[in-house]
């Protein structure tokens, strides 16, 4: 299945230029890389990343990742998966600007994200 993690432009940019990253900096504190489901994805959005329209949404296919990836209980004790390694480019998908609407962040259309709001 497709899981997904929200970038800052700045944070896309060096992952590309390093080829691999630790994370943002929530994910530095915590030890992991953050992600979220294609059904969690517009929340996580909204509840981190309200003001900023500079963003890059990332899909990785979460079977790739192997035992480095653990669904454990966050938000209201839903479970949302956690890398503990680093996001690597070779993880990713495809990326996709995730500009910032009237009405909050604009997903992707279509086959690819079937989760957020259009």
């Amino acid at each position: 299945m497709l899981i997904f993690k929200i970038l800052r432009r700045a944070e896309w940019n060096a992952l590309q230029a390093a080829g691999e990253t630790a994370g943002a900096p929530i994910d530095l504190i915590d030890g992991y890389v953050h992600f979220s489901t294609a059904a969690q994805a517009a929340e996580t959005a909204a509840k981190h990343f309200a003001d900023q329209s500079d963003l890059v949404l990332l899909a990785i296919e979460s079977d790739s990742l192997g035992d480095d990836l653990k669904w454990e209980p966050a938000r209201a004790g839903a479970l949302f998966p956690h890398l503990y390694r680093n996001l690597r480019m070779t993880d990713v998908l495809w990326d996709k600007a995730l500009p910032l609407g009237a009405s909050g962040h604009i997903f992707p259309e279509g086959h690819m994200f079937a989760g957020g709001k259009s």
